[in-house]
């Protein structure tokens, strides 16, 4: 069979455009899905309705109560993104609430229709009522599986966001719109099912390994109070700790601005940190160069920002960095730079507390004068920060499990949520 081709204007309409459709297949409003596909809208297949909310908001008689779960916008920013299935509240309406608002059961579709989530398709695994920033698919076609739509749906959440809802401030999606919304459904209930178990297995993954991550940071933050203060020694190790100011064990330098005409993104001088902005994880991401440094940290210093939104917010340098006003240098002289690292970040409150105020800052003074606890030997801080630097690359390795799951899960949808790949026989080629 030969390839069909179509011949289409381009954007402005002055000329013809020609592409190839892969035999077995048809181009639709959504794209291109096998012949045996078909597109249907929302409403077409469900009635979309949205939730309750009891007026006046907040009133006693109907919120804070004790009989039915109560879902809010807000509550799905709680559930991972991995997490397909609803399965709890964080708080409960009255009797009488539940009456002003729509109870919904398990297996019922969500759509968040405003706020943070929008776009975003759960699936119910417990009966609740739902405000009205949340729409449900009710009567759902029986030929039509729920968590098939719901990974469709999720998508295509930036389109909803930034296409379809309306409104400029808080952009919404009406009931309207839900049901004008248009998905591809395999032929079969059994194939749309055998798609959900495939990127379900998938989340599944996500989501054990993101458990796993939260459970290696909860012993990281737990061996840090224990370790970094001598409540629980190493083997090996003994003798009284001692409670000093940095003052005197490290050297302190204070960055300084580079004018923008020195600067560029092109990759050109040296690397130029401006802020916490360039480090939102706890680790380095910049994008701005200089050809005319000031200010220069080495590997293995621990910055500090001094001024400014996030005042006391650490971060250890893993290069060569020009490091703008907003930055201090802490060069370690003696003693291990990661147990002193380590013990900073343990500290980190107290360096938020010194910054308060109506401009948020620090002075030499507030770095140099902080005190933490030290062991009586080298040694002994060495061996605290190689156990929390172990920990580190523990966690640095399930992250990168995840963001890998994450990538084959990308790549999974993007395949079997179009038919390019097919789990069942009797469709087009895979």
């Amino acid at each position: 069979m030969s390839v069909q081709e179509l011949e289409t204007p381009d954007a402005v309409g002055e000329k013809q455009v020609s592409y190839s459709i892969r035999p077995g297949y048809k181009q639709t409003e959504v794209g291109l899905i096998p012949d045996d596909w078909e597109v249907r809208s929302l409403g077409e297949i469900s009635d979309p309705v949205r939730g309750g909310s009891p007026r006046p908001a907040g009133d006693p008689r109907f919120f804070n109560g004790a009989f039915i779960p109560w879902l809010t916008v807000a509550a799905l920013t709680n559930i991972p993104p991995a997490q397909m299935t609803v399965m709890e509240t964080s708080s409960m309406l009255t009797e009488e609430g539940s009456l002003r608002s729509r109870i919904l059961h398990p297996n019922t579709l969500i759509i968040a229709n405003s706020g943070a989530t929008l776009g975003v398709a759960k699936i119910l695994g417990i009966t609740c009522c739902a405000n009205d920033g949340i729409a449900a698919l009710l009567k759902l076609s029986k030929t039509v599986s729920n968590r098939y739509l719901a990974h469709f749906i999720n998508t295509r959440t930036e389109y909803l966001r930034e296409v379809v809802a309306t409104g400029n401030g808080q952009p919404n999606l009406n009931t309207d719109l839900i049901s004008d919304f248009k998905v591809p459904l395999p032929p079969t209930l059994a194939e749309q099912e055998s798609i959900a178990e495939a990127l379900g297995d998938a989340d599944a993954l996500v989501e054990s390994l993101e458990r796993l991550l939260a459970k290696k940071r909860n012993l990281k933050q737990a061996a840090m109070q224990q370790l970094l203060t001598g409540k629980k020694r190493l083997p090996g190790f003994e003798g009284e700790w001692e409670v000093s100011e940095l003052r005197g064990r490290v050297n302190l330098r204070s960055g300084h601005h580079v004018l923008a005409q020195y600067c560029n993104q092109e990759g050109l001088g040296t690397p130029y940190l401006t802020g916490p902005s360039d480090f939102p994880d706890g680790a380095i991401s910049h994008s701005k160069f200089t050809t005319k440094p000031t200010t220069l940290c080495q590997k293995d210093d621990i910055l500090v920002t001094v001024k400014g939104s996030g005042c006391g917010t650490l971060v250890k340098a893993d290069s060569t960095y020009c490091i703008s006003r907003q930055l201090m240098a802490i060069t370690v002289q003696e003693g291990d730079f990661r147990f002193i690292y380590y013990s900073l970040l343990q500290n980190a409150s107290d360096f938020q507390d010194a910054a308060a105020g109506l401009i948020p800052g620090l002075s030499r003074s507030d770095v140099l004068g902080q005190e933490l606890p030290f062991p009586p030997s080298h040694a002994e801080q060495t061996a605290i920060a190689t156990v929390l630097s172990d920990m580190d690359a523990e966690i640095a390795a399930i992250e990168a499990k995840i963001d890998k799951a994450r990538q084959i899960k990308a790549g999974m949808m993007q395949e079997l949520l179009t038919g390019k790949t097919r789990l069942v026989s009797g469709g087009p080629a895979s």
